[in-house]
């Protein structure tokens, strides 16, 4: 049995990643969630990851650390990860990547924190454009794949790299146009990505370094996680 190791669920977008793509796929594998802000946190993560973070997927005596190596590797093994179609599986990898490498603003001003809905306190130029492209990608894959999802009818890899995307847009509420807002929703409408949120907002683990991030993004309107312990 496969073993994927993952942090919070309220703050891992990178643990999200595979973890939706082998739900979504029916992968089997047992969860192993160690929490940020924990005592002895960093040693617990390098008695699994070489790197000392989250994700890590454990086969057997294989140890596959990043999101997109996890994805590459669960590819070697079933044809469902990525299209079938040569061009929309071009796509599907190009998205993937460029969530994988980029949107540095997003990922600053717009941290992840399922529970939090956030009045970011500036919309730099940056943040704004690193959203439109955000919008133009996802726009650009339904409208040229059909959808309902970035590269077709089926769920794949790149749905899977911004199922984290979903959860900043219902927590940052950024401008974007009617599609790329209808996608998001069918993102945070699927019943595996409400089981994660549900366990997120259940959590009573804090790490304040996850914390600050989230303030200094901007007011926090709600905060719908159960009390801290």
């Amino acid at each position: 049995m496969l073993g994927l190791f993952i942090g919070n669920k309220n703050y891992s977008s990178w643990s999200l990643r595979p973890w939706i793509l082998m739900k979504q796929l029916s992968i089997p594998f047992d969860e192993h969630l160690v929490p940020f802000g924990s005592v002895g946190c960093e040693p617990a993560f390098k008695r699994f990851s070489p790197t000392g973070r989250v994700p890590c997927l454990i086969d057997g005596e294989r140890t596959v650390w990043d999101s997109l190596a996890i994805t590459e590797y669960l590819a070697e093994a079933d044809h469902r990860v990525w299209p079938s179609d040569p061009g929309a599986r071009a796509w599907a990898r190009c998205a993937a990547a460029e969530m994988h490498s980029g949107f540095h603003h997003i990922r600053d001003a717009c941290t992840m924190n399922c529970g939090l809905r956030v009045q970011v306190h500036q919309w730099s130029d940056a943040l704004v454009q690193e959203w439109k492209r955000i919008d133009e990608l996802w726009c650009a894959g339904l409208s040229q794949y059909g959808g309902p999802y970035l590269a077709g009818t089926a769920f794949t890899a790149a749905d899977a790299f911004f199922a984290p995307v979903a959860f900043r847009v219902q927590s940052y509420a950024p401008s974007l146009t009617s599609d790329a807002n209808a996608y998001a929703a069918r993102l945070l409408a699927l019943p595996h990505m409400r089981e994660w949120y549900t366990s997120a907002l259940a959590e009573h683990w804090r790490d304040e370094a996850h914390e600050a991030e989230a303030r200094a993004s901007g007011s926090w309107i709600q905060d719908l996680r159960a009390s801290a312990s």
